[in-house]
């Protein structure tokens, strides 16, 4: 990454942040999403213990619908404002992925980071494996953004845009979420984890964002 291209980056994240402090309607969205999820799943078991697949599979389907309500308006700003031909002439196209996919990124760390420990403490559920869940979070997390940002970029000024972006996101997102859910059921205590596993979320992550570096220059510029 050239130094102009980084510079970029920083340019991008740093808008990205202070648009967020000024309109925080996806923050709110999503960790609203969050918390009354878990609250009614919590008052709906009264006090059961869940098993350690059904409460890892329960934990990544409340971050993905609560990711959704922030990922998909990674543009939404430019394109309600009228300012997205202005970044596309201004803005170099990997600067603007790599800026707000590292927003994105950073947004669904905190969304994990508020939601993980709460989802624990609610639920009831012991964690065997806190650094496996660690990782199994951040690789997780990680793909959603990558995906997010790209298939965000596709679906703007869409008129059924969270329809299509929900539509879009879920089969690419699948390969991220099925070994994430049997990881974090070994990180609940159900038996040992896989590592090709862990390798195969790594390597997809990678793939995620190579293939969202490669496909959004076209994107950027032929829209």
């Amino acid at each position: 990454m050239g130094a102009s291209t980084w510079a970029g980056v920083k340019l991008v994240f740093k808008k990205e942040v202070i648009s967020a402090l000024r309109f925080r309607a996806a923050w709110a969205a999503m960790f609203m999403f969050a918390l009354t999820t878990l609250a009614c799943v919590s008052l709906a078991l009264s006090g059961a213990r869940l098993t350690a697949p059904l409460a890892a599979a329960l934990l990544w389907v409340i971050l993905f619908f609560a990711s959704m309500a922030g990922t998909d308006r990674v543009f939404a700003e430019e394109d309600t404002s009228g300012t997205l031909l202005a970044l596309r002439v201004y803005g170099g196209a990997q600067a603007v992925l790599l800026g707000k996919m590292l927003y994105t990124f950073v947004l669904l760390l905190a969304l994990g980071t508020f939601t993980v420990p709460l989802f624990l403490i609610l639920l009831d559920v012991a964690v065997a494996e806190p650094l496996l869940l660690l990782a199994v979070c951040l690789l997780g997390l990680g793909g959603v953004a990558a995906a997010g940002t790209l298939i965000a970029a596709l679906t703007v000024g869409a008129a059924a845009h969270s329809g299509l972006f929900a539509v879009l996101l879920l089969p690419v997102i699948l390969p991220v979420f099925l070994p994430a859910i049997g990881l974090t059921a070994a990180a609940f205590g159900a038996g040992e984890a896989v590592p090709a596993y862990l390798g195969g979320l790594a390597l997809y992550d990678a793939i995620l964002a190579l293939g969202a570096s490669v496909l959004f220059d076209y994107l950027w510029y032929e829209e």
